[in-house]
């Protein structure tokens, strides 16, 4: 089946670019309506649906910016290319963080558009797609946890190694990035995935009551034990105990959980006797647990029982290639929660959500999704649902861009620059760095080639 011409909007204040460009683009197999104002290209937007919008980014009356922010008013999801001179890079930067999709640099062949073009569409219809199955799949579970990155894919593996045996985990990292879901695959992919898993929180535990809650009461041992009550142990038997902020846990109970991990037998308070048990531990901290050791304020010899087999879980910051579809769970996951109709996330939103660190790793972005979803007036995320989300550092992009323009640097060697430095985001992952950049491996290797032939034509300095 033939799939159906493209619609188009060319918009420039200079009729014969206009005139040139449509031709071009109608010989290429696309649709086209053209524009030679902003008011005049706004007012067709509010008219007609258009796949995609191809406009000048500097024009009198209204700048790259200004444009996104008013297509965005009135159609949030509208896939914004811009063509740009050289020195107005910095420009077209600030309109691609605003949502704008592209941008393409004065002179190009019109091949080159072409390309944009095309790769624009494939990203609109893959968000469509997306929304598609989301419609589809209904109320079917999310997969629990994303691991598309080479850092979270290690810890998912080991975890599963680790789920083979009874052997205790020590699960580490900073605070929200997901050590309770890399607890329940320990659990889920062993053999006690049919017995209960039990999450406990250190940290909430009154300390006068932590033995209570861990090890069970017998009725009478206060005066409010009116009967039996079974632990935390004894609630996980045969299955997993997650003790989560492992290092909250007060010094008292951590000799007893010491004994626990070497008897493998608890004595609940009130009783006069030991009896078995059979969990299996896995432990979680936010903290060093080697300076707490230091500093006398956790026990090394609990420590050395914890931490047979350690799983370090990386922060946001360090598995980038989980923010996409991390973000497009959490906002699945919002919508079902708020009872919302499934919204999608326009592109300068989730260029806003990709240019944050996540200090708060995976919980402060699934705050940041649900306060979004919960908020948004259309049925796409839009930069303006972001306002608790710091803004990204526009001023000094320009400021080097602009630098970049002022010492005569050519788009070859800009590109190469860029090229090597999303190369060291991805820690020299040259698929992970192609995809980032929207290149297939082979031109990211022939661009890094040329650098190292550029260098090795260079003359040697005078001696």
């Amino acid at each position: 089946m033939t799939r159906p011409r493209a619609r188009l909007l060319v918009l420039d204040d200079d009729p014969e670019v206009v005139s040139y460009l449509s031709e071009e683009l109608v010989r290429e197999g696309y649709d086209v309506v053209e524009a030679t104002s902003p008011d005049e290209a706004i007012r067709r937007i509010e008219e007609t649906a258009f796949d995609v919008v191809i406009s000048d980014v500097e024009m009198p009356g209204m700048r790259g910016t200004e444009l996104m922010a008013a297509i965005q008013a009135r159609r949030p999801d509208q896939m914004v290319i811009l063509i740009t001179a050289f020195g107005s890079i910095d420009l077209a930067v600030s309109s691609i963080q605003s949502g704008a999709a592209d941008f393409v640099t004065k002179p190009f062949r019109i091949e080159v558009l072409c390309l944009a073009i095309e790769r624009t569409l494939r990203a609109r219809q893959m968000r469509h797609e997306i929304i598609r199955l989301r419609e589809r799949l209904g109320g079917e579970a999310a997969p629990k946890l994303v691991a598309e990155s080479p850092a979270m894919m290690r810890a998912v593996e080991l975890a599963r190694r680790a789920a083979r045996s009874d052997a205790t985990v020590l699960l580490t990292g900073e605070s929200g990035t997901g050590k309770g879901e890399l607890a329940r695959i320990v659990h889920e992919a062993g053999p006690r995935s049919s017995q209960p898993f039990v999450r406990a929180n250190a940290a909430a535990l009154p300390p006068t009551l932590v033995e209570a809650e861990l090890f069970g009461v017998r009725r009478g041992a206060y005066t409010d034990a009116k009967e039996d009550r079974k632990g935390l142990f004894a609630a996980a038997e045969r299955g997993t105990l997650f003790l989560d902020e492992i290092g909250e846990l007060p010094a008292e109970a951590q000799a007893k959980l010491l004994h626990v991990l070497e008897s493998g037998r608890i004595r609940p308070v009130g009783a006069t006797d030991e009896i078995e048990v059979h969990a299996r531990i896995v432990a979680a901290t936010n903290q060093p647990l080697e300076v707490s050791m230091r500093e006398g304020r956790f026990r090394a010899d609990l420590f050395y029982r914890l931490n047979v087999i350690r799983i370090e879980v990386p922060p946001l910051r360090e598995r980038r290639e989980d923010l996409v579809p991390l973000v497009d769970r959490l906002v699945e996951r919002a919508c079902a929660r708020f009872n919302r109709p499934l919204v999608g996330i326009s592109t300068g939103a989730l260029r806003r959500l990709l240019a944050h660190d996540w200090p708060g790793n995976v919980r402060e972005l699934a705050n940041t999704i649900e306060r979004a979803v919960a908020l948004t007036d259309h049925d796409t995320i839009v930069p303006e649902d972001l306002s608790g989300l710091p803004a990204p550092d526009t001023e000094a992009d320009a400021d080097r861009l602009g630098a970049a323009a002022r010492a005569g640097l050519t788009l070859a060697a800009f590109g190469r620059s860029y090229a090597r430095r999303v190369l060291e985001l991805h820690g020299g992952n040259k698929a992970a760095a192609a995809r980032a950049l929207d290149i297939d491996r082979r031109t990211l290797y022939r661009m890094l080639d040329d650098e190292a032939g550029s260098l090795a034509e260079e003359p040697a300095p005078e001696s």
